[in-house]
């Protein structure tokens, strides 16, 4: 890393700070390469963190389960040592081919300067789908991911949506909270078979073709919500915490305008992780080519391709092959 006016210069920078970007700087770590990590999210993690911290997670290799948020805190120990730079709460606007590298300027002016980049953006910057009947009540209440169990320990929830990560909430919370209900405003689900009848085997109650209609409070705070059962007369339900899981929006926001080939908001890449353009790679669920599987672990060994590419077209003196790490000092 260095610094001139108004910029900075490292070798690579990653944008996306999800489990392939944080593997990444580990990775380039171990190359010897000064890297910084950019996300739009404010905290490490990407989709894992936001989205299911304590969802365990059961393909990654070594691992027969795994809390989500262990995880990545596992990521962040790995690449430590190595002393990536963090830019959290950052967008990447603008990218541009220099002589020698690119350059990346950030939303707020930023500059950095980069002899690569590694795009691990996954599906992009999310916007979870509204709930109508809870707006003005974010925060207060209603949430749309569960960061903490322990903060709903004793409280009664309502879970709205029909989709996996709404079962996944149901599942988790049922242990700690003190009731926990489903709400679905039809009566076939888009979640897996297998985890709706465990569900159902818990006790969990269901509501099948309804819908949440008003959020009603005491003393300004969320006490109950009244639900509509189609061909039935509302119902006023217990509620400390409603949990909107009605699934997300995606774009990749400016990765778009980079002059890059996207199809359904995945990167065309080779079997080096190098997009058509100059100096720019891409890894994880965010890259595409023939065969590709969506997996965490594939996103590891993407990243690792990506990296050694990388530190040899940077220095075409390096090795491809690295050496393996347990053989590190």
């Amino acid at each position: 890393m260095s610094e001139s006016a108004g910029e900075t210069s490292y070798d690579l920078v990653i944008i996306g700070a999800g489990p392939t970007g944080l593997f990444a700087a580990y990775y380039a770590g171990f190359r010897g390469l000064s890297m910084a990590v950019v996300d739009s999210l404010p905290e490490a993690g990407g989709q894992v963190t936001a989205m299911y911290p304590e969802k365990m997670i059961y393909d990654v290799g070594g691992f027969a389960e795994v809390r989500g948020r262990d995880l990545v805190r596992g990521l962040l120990d790995q690449a430590a040592p190595f002393k990536p730079v963090y830019l959290l709460g950052r967008k990447a606007e603008k990218l541009e081919s220099v002589e020698g590298g690119v350059i990346i300027t950030l939303d707020g002016g930023q500059v950095l300067r980069a002899g690569a980049v590694l795009i691990t953006a996954g599906i992009g910057e999310f916007t979870p789908r509204p709930l109508p009947a809870g707006d003005g009540w974010l925060g207060r209440g209603m949430v749309h991911f569960v960061p903490s169990l322990k903060a709903h320990e004793g409280q009664h929830v309502v879970v709205v949506g029909g989709g996996d990560s709404a079962f996944d909430w149901v599942l988790a919370l049922h242990p700690v909270a003190a009731s926990v209900t489903l709400v679905h405003r039809r009566a076939k689900f888009r979640a897996a078979e297998s985890i709706v009848r465990q569900a159902r085997e818990l006790g969990v109650r269901i509501v099948t073709d309804a819908e949440v209609t008003r959020f009603l409070d005491r003393d300004g705070a969320l006490a109950e919500v009244e639900i509509q059962v189609k061909g039935a007369e509302p119902e006023v339900l217990r509620a400390d915490t409603v949990v909107a899981a009605l699934g997300f929006t995606a774009d990749l926001g400016p990765i778009e305008s980079w002059g890059l080939q996207i199809d359904h908001r995945a990167i065309a890449v080779d079997s080096t992780m190098a997009t058509p353009r100059e100096r720019v790679y891409a890894a994880g669920d965010v890259a595409a080519y023939p065969g590709k599987v969506k997996l965490i672990a594939t996103g590891f060994g993407e990243a690792a391709t990506a990296v050694n590419n990388i530190a040899v077209m940077l220095d075409p003196e390096a090795h491809l092959f690295p050496g393996h790490s347990s053989n590190a000092e």
